[in-house]
């Protein structure tokens, strides 16, 4: 499902028009993207969780020349799915 998808589905389940979807949609991802900036974690009951995880430094390999590179440490997103979601899928 792409975002304009996601936008006609949360239309039709939520009685909104698609323009009153897509701004709620794209507020979600704003708010949720600054939050996460800042080491917040967001919890969504029965949805998941997003948080940030740190990635240490780490050397790899490249596959084409099996030369060592360092790859630099970073921040990354994590999403764990809730008990609802899980057993939604299952």
């Amino acid at each position: 499902m792409n975002k304009a998808e996601l936008i006609d589905a949360i239309a039709a389940e939520a009685g909104l028009s698609k323009a009153d979807a897509k701004r709620a949609l794209d507020g979600f991802v704003s708010v949720t993207g600054e939050a996460l900036k800042k080491g917040d974690r967001i919890s969504l009951v029965g949805f998941g969780s997003f948080s940030v995880s740190k990635r240490a430094a780490r050397t790899g390999r490249n596959p084409q020349t099996g030369k060592e590179i360092k790859i630099a440490a970073k921040s990354v997103v994590r999403f764990k799915a809730g008990a609802e979601l899980s057993g939604k899928v299952n």
